[in-house]
């Protein structure tokens, strides 16, 4: 377990409520090849924080790498109506490229 990882997860631990704290940790599993553990990791940020739009871009990412395309779609497809509701359109373009490159 690399030592950035390691903090994260002590964070999480003491009752960290913030979600960036809990997306980082699926990044850092990401980086460390984790994907597995990575996609179960974003889906925990979705079931904890569903309104965390950075997550979904990632997890469709991370989908696309483990040969799910059904799966990165869905991801993609959820990310745009949360960042719709967020109003932030950035995302909801960066996210709509994604499925028009699926």
């Amino acid at each position: 377990m690399s030592d950035r990882l390691a903090m994260i997860e002590q964070m999480i631990a003491k009752g960290s409520t913030d979600p960036f704290h809990h997306y980082a940790r699926a990044m850092e599993l990401r980086s460390l090849g984790r994907l597995e553990d990575a996609l179960a990791a974003y889906a925990d940020v979705r079931e904890r924080f569903v309104d965390y739009v950075p997550t979904y871009l990632m997890a469709a990412q991370v989908a696309l790498e483990l040969d799910r395309d059904e799966d990165a779609r869905a991801w993609a497809e959820q990310g745009i109506v949360q960042a719709k509701a967020k109003h932030d359109d950035h995302a909801a373009r960066e996210l709509d490229g994604f499925l028009m490159a699926l």
